[in-house]
């Protein structure tokens, strides 16, 4: 009669295996966070100051800052991180304090080189 039940632990083991994201993702994350970074900053180009007498007219230019400068921000945490990560690899070898502390001033050196190109593309 054992044989007949399912063996749920096995079932669980598969169902909750690890699965490793596609090859392309970040590539595919990277690229739609920069096309709403790009339409964001085209959306606050067309604005208008004179439009902005009236509040009505506060709600496209305020949404494309917000969504704008999240999805920057994102896209600048995402490829810091990438470089951070490749970076760690090829010094992978190389430990202690001193590894320490270059590996920060180098995250946060690519932190700021990549805001400055988004910066500078809006």
């Amino acid at each position: 009669m054992n044989e007949a039940l399912p063996n749920f632990e096995l079932l669980l083991r598969e169902a909750l295996a690890p699965v490793e994201p596609p090859a392309d993702l970040v590539e595919r994350v990277e690229s739609a966070l920069q096309a709403i970074t790009e339409m964001a900053a085209d959306e606050l180009e067309a604005w208008e100051l004179s439009a902005m007498r009236d509040p009505r007219n506060w709600v496209r230019p305020a949404a494309a800052l917000v969504l704008g400068g999240t999805a920057g921000t994102a896209l600048v945490l995402l490829r810091a991180r990438r470089r951070s990560r490749a970076t760690r690899q090829r010094n992978a070898a190389a430990a202690g304090a001193a590894s320490l502390e270059r590996s920060a001033e180098r995250a946060l050196r690519d932190f700021a080189q990549q805001a400055r190109k988004l910066i500078d593309r809006s």
